[in-house]
């Protein structure tokens, strides 16, 4: 499966508070949040759902797989959604280990299902708390 998606009984603003809290007691920091619906809608068009990407990076992971592979890169950060889907705020990834498996490096693949693990973990964590 390319993903990992739960939902939530939190707002989205709510669940993207959570999520930072568990994503900091990781090591991961918050980059970038991009904000679609703010975005398509300061462009004039109509996107009513919340809709939150966050860019999100452990630097020392990031130095591991980068120091095992330079086009590993091309997957960095690693991206986390959350957003409003008919009333239900879900928060969901694209799943490093469905990402890694077309660079070719049993190293590599290893450290991507470590880091799904604890972005996994991070999630469900949020959805709890």
């Amino acid at each position: 499966m390319f993903d990992y998606t739960v939902a939530t009984t939190k707002n989205v603003k709510e669940a993207v508070s959570s999520l930072e809290l568990k994503l900091k007691e990781e090591k991961f920091g918050v980059l970038w949040k991009f904000d679609i619906k703010e975005k398509l809608q300061e462009k004039g068009l109509e996107f009513e759902s919340d809709y939150l990407v966050l860019e999100v990076c452990n630097p020392h992971e990031a130095e591991r797989v980068l120091k095992e592979n330079l086009l590993v890169g091309y997957f960095l950060p690693c991206k986390i959604v959350v957003y409003s889907d008919n009333g239900k705020t879900k928060i969901g990834m694209p799943r490093p280990t469905a990402l890694i498996n077309l660079i070719n490096n049993e190293e590599i693949k290893r450290l991507a299902k470590d880091i799904e693990e604890r972005l996994i973990q991070c999630i469900n964590k949020s959805i709890q708390s």
